[in-house]
């Protein structure tokens, strides 16, 4: 399940993931929610709570994830992922090595200074 985070700068396309995480969940939320903030500022400033394990997102959101990554390859920004899963963190920090903008994993005690990150 996906919520939209409101309490957040409006520049960001933020996000707290819940229980099973599916592929409409990217299509229906995440996907729109984040081309909005991509037309409004001109790139993506993404922020991602993990509040489930890694484990609950299906086949099907993985491929919408990869999909959303490259389908505006150029226009990311800065990424937070906030988890408290240690693959995902170091996962996250590697991918800054071969993508644009830069991506960097949060543990979820450090959620505050993830969105200071990102906003700055």
């Amino acid at each position: 399940m996906v919520e939209v985070l409101k309490e957040i700068p409006s520049k960001i396309a933020g996000f707290r993931v819940t229980g099973t995480v599916t592929r409409q969940d990217y299509e229906k939320i995440i996907l729109p929610a984040t081309e909005e903030k991509l037309r409004e500022t001109g790139e993506i400033n993404f922020l991602l709570l993990v509040d489930t394990d890694i484990s609950k997102f299906t086949f099907g959101a993985w491929m919408q994830d990869a999909f959303l990554g490259l389908k505006h390859f150029s226009k990311w920004r800065k990424a937070a992922i906030i988890t408290d899963s240690e693959p995902a963190i170091k996962f996250t920090d590697g991918f800054s090595a071969v993508a644009p903008g830069e991506f960097k994993g949060f543990k979820k005690e450090d959620y505050e200074a993830a969105l200071l990150w990102v906003a700055s």
